[in-house]
């Protein structure tokens, strides 16, 4: 089959040996983890954030993934463990002056330096290009590399002067053994986050119930002790104020509430401001009053009979 017309086939046409393993360019990997987002696979901008494990993102990325979570997106095992905007530090980036990004090839006749980076360690300068090791604290979020770390060794973050531990320094696009380290601390401070909540909610209902015991019946400190003489005026000013015991038991068990106390004063409707047609209706006015030989005998005295 073939080899007509004087063709001469080579040997690597004729043998099929072995594929080669296909290399994946170094450069070209380390442009993709630090200048594009690992969601979106959008160029980074601001604001950029960092998950747990070290990943780069679009803030706005994140978000539209967490509202909308659909089995479609491929790309959302990279984020699947991303449950909150919690889950993820927003970073602060110190610029590198001497980037000048797509200002300078407008015309597309230059050269892109890969090597160039956009952010730079605000402590020793190094470039954040992937050829040296960056790190951020989850505390604040600042960044600077590992060189600054081990340089300066304090427990005060160099940038922002925040307190930090060794649990908060992530690395940024480490290897495989720092991602696997990064996940068991991640499932560790999740655990531990969870089972805090769990022993809070007991103490909070025992606390509630303690207030509650507590207003009601009082303790023997709580109680104010006053001076015995002010105690002396307080029972005389009660005494004078509040009408007697008895007389509220007769009134109340003969069922005339509407009547006033005996100690109460009775007001004259002579002393009151009313017209005299009024007043002359009742019998204190001075019409109704007559002298004695104007008044009936008693066996005939009637009140209604002048």
């Amino acid at each position: 089959m073939g080899c007509d017309g004087g063709t001469i086939p080579k040997r690597h046409e004729l043998v099929k040996g072995p594929k080669k393993v296909e290399k994946v360019d170094k450069d070209a990997e380390l442009v993709a983890q630090w200048n594009y987002c690992t969601l979106s696979q959008e160029i980074l901008r601001r604001p950029i954030v960092a998950c747990e494990l070290g990943r780069l993102y679009n803030k706005d990325a994140i978000i539209e993934f967490l509202l909308d979570k659909s089995s479609e997106k491929a790309l959302g095992k990279a984020a699947s463990h991303i449950k909150s905007i919690k889950n993820v530090t927003e970073l602060r980036l110190s610029d590198n002056p001497a980037w000048e990004g797509d200002k300078g090839n407008t015309k597309g006749d230059r050269h892109d330096d890969l090597q160039r980076a956009r952010f730079i360690c605000p402590v020793v300068g190094l470039e954040m290009n992937g050829r040296h090791r960056f790190c951020f604290l989850r505390c604040c979020g600042c960044v600077f590399s590992e060189r600054a770390l081990k340089e300066i060794k304090a427990e005060v973050c160099h940038t922002c002067g925040a307190a930090f531990q060794e649990d908060d320094v992530i690395v940024l696009n480490g290897t495989k053994e720092d991602v696997e380290t990064l996940k068991r601390r991640m499932e560790g401070r999740r655990l531990r986050a969870k089972l805090g909540k769990k022993t809070k909610k007991p103490k909070v209902a025992e606390s509630l119930s303690k207030l509650d015991v507590s207003e009601e019946a009082p303790g023997p400190s709580k109680m104010k002790t006053a001076k015995p003489e002010e105690t002396s005026l307080d029972s005389q000013e009660k005494k004078t104020t509040l009408p007697p015991r008895s007389a509220a038991k007769k009134g109340s068990s003969s069922g005339k509430a509407g009547k006033p106390l005996c100690g109460a004063m009775k007001r004259s409707i002579a002393d009151s401001g009313e017209s005299e047609a009024y007043k002359s209706l009742f019998t204190t006015h001075s019409s109704a009053k007559r002298s004695k030989e104007e008044s009936a005998h008693w066996v005939t005295h009637t009140s209604y009979c002048f």
